[in-house]
C-alpha cells in the first residue's frame, strides 16, 4: 500500500476514534442535517464538546458541513456511511 494512503486510513480512524464522534454519527444518519446545538442537545452533552468533535469528523472527511444562512448544519458523507456501517460490524 501506498504510503499516502495509510496517511488517508490513519485519518479516518482517529475521526471515529471517539465513542462521542460515534454517537454523532449515529445521530447524523437519523437526523441529517444538524446543527452544533441540535446535536449537543440530542446528545446531552456541552456545545464546546461537540463543536470539537464535530471539527474531528468535518477533517476526516465523514462528516461535511454547510451554512445556513446564520446557522452550520452537519450530515454524513459516503464514506461516514460506510465507517458506521463497518463499526456495527464490530458489535
Amino acid at each position: 500500500m501506498e504510503k499516502r494512503r495509510y496517511k488517508e486510513l490513519e485519518r479516518i480512524l482517529k475521526g471515529v476514534a471517539s465513542h462521542r464522534r460515534i454517537q454523532i454519527m449515529d445521530l447524523l444518519e437519523k437526523e441529517a442535517e444538524l446543527s452544533v446545538m441540535d446535536i449537543a442537545e440530542h446528545l446531552a452533552i456541552d456545545f464546546r464538546t461537540t463543536s470539537e468533535h464535530l471539527r474531528k469528523l468535518v477533517i476526516s472527511g465523514l462528516v461535511m458541513k454547510r451554512s445556513d444562512g446564520t446557522s452550520v448544519r452537519h450530515a454524513m458523507t459516503k464514506q461516514g456511511k460506510d465507517i458506521l456501517k463497518f463499526c456495527r460490524t464490530l458489535e
